[in-house]
């Protein structure tokens, strides 16, 4: 098969489209051919090496297609079964064996471009505002990259739970973005200060939580957004890792929370993926859910969609095409 190899670490460059083994089933396993791929940061992150991964290895942790094989072990999954899968490393590649745990049937309402979108993504947006900070109707929270593809969704997930959103964008696109999410008002960074938009437009109270996929160049006005026993969810580093922080900050800003959560940890078990991917693939259905594929690159392109994503260029879900 066709598979994108990272040899070592580094830029976009060191994804090299390749030829890679057919993958078999091992115990408790089935083997997807993918029909699509989803592209997120932590991908980067993997590429780069901020998250350590020993190469060589094929990036990706998204994607959705069609069971080809199933080891004898495994139960629930079938040879034809269209599903979706995240948190395995390798789905850049047109096949993959996955732990059959973490396969998700993907109903007649959702085809694989929409599942490969909303999987990783969809579950982390569901996670950050039912979850880690589980949002409450007239609470207000601030949501940065609104317009990216977890921005877009949590913004309407949090509108759903009654929550005042604010978001933070760069263009003038991607303002529009936000608003149809609905967002309540939408900052641009570029022409504003976003911590005292913040203040702002809460009469200087602050907001009661920021969700941060920014990292280094937000965190520390992200802080400065927040009222007290307000709570930081930074949940990504696009601008890079946050430098070490003295809890003492968190004190003299008005005794404020800081967690840093990720997927692995919020859909950990068979039941609790299933339960977050019925809730999105529900709104969905209902229409309550809109997903926006922004982009669409070739597998052998991986590089370029990298670049993309990686230079503010796109909007919504970006994938890849096996």
């Amino acid at each position: 098969m066709k598979a994108i190899l990272v040899d070592r670490h580094g830029g976009p460059e060191n994804l090299r489209y390749a030829d890679a083994p057919d993958p078999a089933p091992g115990s408790g396993q089935a083997v997807v051919r993918h029909e699509a791929i989803g592209v997120n940061f932590v991908d980067v992150y993997h590429r780069m090496g901020l998250y350590p991964i020993a190469p060589p290895f094929i990036p990706g942790s998204e994607a959705a297609g069609v069971v080809t094989a199933v080891a004898g072990d495994v139960e629930g999954i079938r040879v034809g079964d269209r599903v979706a899968h995240a948190s395995t490393l390798g789905s850049y590649a047109e096949s993959q064996a996955v732990d059959a745990w973490r396969l998700v049937h993907l109903p007649d309402t959702v085809d694989a471009r929409a599942g490969a979108a909303l999987m990783l993504q969809g579950m982390t947006a569901h996670y950050l505002c039912h979850s880690t900070f589980p949002l409450r109707a007239g609470q207000t929270a601030l949501v940065h990259a609104a317009a990216g593809g977890v921005g877009l969704l949590l913004t309407q997930m949090a509108k759903k739970l009654g929550a005042v959103v604010y978001g933070t964008v760069s263009t003038a696109e991607k303002a529009e973005l936000a608003m149809e999410a609905g967002a309540d008002a939408v900052i641009r960074y570029d022409e504003q200060d976003f911590d005292d938009e913040a203040r702002r437009l809460t009469d200087g109270r602050g907001v009661d939580v920021v969700y941060d996929s920014v990292g280094r160049s937000t965190f520390d006005r992200s802080l400065d957004c927040l009222a007290p026993r307000g709570c930081l969810v930074l949940y990504g580093q696009a601008s890079g890792p946050v430098p070490p922080v003295d809890p003492l900050v968190l004190l003299s800003k008005g005794s404020l929370f800081l967690t840093r959560p990720t997927l692995v940890n919020y859909a950990s078990s068979r039941e609790e993926i299933q339960e977050r991917c019925d809730a999105v693939f529900r709104w969905r259905a209902s229409g309550d859910l809109k997903v926006r594929i922004g982009a669409t690159f070739p597998l052998a392109e991986a590089a370029d969609a990298h670049r993309a994503l990686e230079g503010r260029r796109t909007t919504g879900k970006v994938l890849l095409a096996p």
